[in-house]
């Protein structure tokens, strides 16, 4: 059995696919893994064919209707059958050892953390006392695609790539209060047992919290979140100011949706925390042209 299974949706990119899966092709441990890849949407005859002429390493490959990443996680979740699972997007590169941190930091964690136990009514899962973790690797920009200042800004502030704020915690559990606003599945991993326990939401459309609200239900049945900085990737994917913009207004869109799913999910901005976001609009700097954009959309809300 492989030590690792691999979950990479994608709609329509062979190309950066393709890269990805050599980046596969080239960890320490590629013979123990398993590669799963879910189409998001109408297959794609370009991603087929990379994929049976190209493809590094044997790579189970289909194709589900048009959803959003999260239930295409869940469709290759169901196709895994190593005891672990790594979730990365089609566009992080991982370094060539990055799969053996996971899990090698797994196991390790694992001894170390105080067990924990499923709040299920599922008696098999409830009887079973583990030492179960989830494992949050590191990932910057890829260079190659030439950093933009928006790009810097956002991996600075933590608008996108948090990963400053918890430093102090690297090879350690985060604190529970804050872990959901980093379970990053552009490169997490965690048992498959817990990752088909906790499926991702399927009914959330829109782009933005599906991760944070699947985060708060993970924390909330018990799985704790380690920082494992030793397993690294490079995220392959230009930014822009304007294509940052498009991506706040769409998460701002997005809000109330996931809000009316999950009553207790913390980033809708109320009180003052609005206020300060309706005063930082007016700034025309870019934490307000991020302010303004997530603003607009919250107002755009889907009903």
């Amino acid at each position: 059995m492989s030590l690792l299974s691999v979950i990479i949706p994608t709609r329509r990119r062979p190309a950066i696919l393709q890269r990805a899966l050599e980046r596969l092709a080239n960890q320490t441990i590629a013979k123990e893994l398993e590669i799963v890849v879910v189409h998001d949407g109408m297959d794609d005859a370009d991603t087929r064919s990379m994929i049976e002429t190209s493809c590094p390493l044997p790579c189970t490959y289909f194709a589900i209707p048009k959803a959003q990443q999260g239930t295409a996680r869940n469709r290759g979740v169901q196709r895994a059958s190593a005891d672990r699972i790594l979730f990365i997007g089609d566009d992080i590169f991982l370094e060539h050892n990055a799969c053996e941190m996971h899990v090698r930091g797994y196991e390790t964690r694992a001894m170390s953390c105080e067990e924990h136990t499923l709040k299920t009514q599922d008696s098999k899962l409830k009887a079973h006392r583990a030492k179960l973790v989830a494992l949050l690797g590191f990932t910057t920009w890829d260079p190659a695609v030439g950093i933009t200042s928006v790009m810097r800004w956002l991996e600075a502030t933590g608008w996108q790539f948090g990963y400053g704020n918890i430093r102090r915690y690297a090879h350690c559990t985060l604190p529970k209060s804050i872990q959901h606003q980093f379970t990053y599945t552009s490169h997490l991993s965690l048992p498959t047992s817990v990752a088909r326990h906790t499926p991702f939401r399927e009914d959330i459309t829109l782009y933005g919290w599906e991760d944070i609200e699947w985060g708060m239900r993970l924390r909330e049945v018990g799985i704790p979140l380690v920082y494992e900085p030793d397993a690294k990737a490079l995220h392959h994917h230009h930014v822009e100011l304007q294509d940052s913009l498009e991506r706040m207004h769409t998460v701002g869109r997005s809000l109330h949706t996931v809000a009316k799913f999950s009553p207790a999910f913390d980033r809708v901005p109320k009180g003052w925390k609005r206020i300060a976001y309706e005063l930082l609009a007016y700034v025309p700097t870019l934490r307000g042209k991020h302010a303004a954009a997530l603003l607009q959309g919250l107002k755009e809300q889907v009903v």
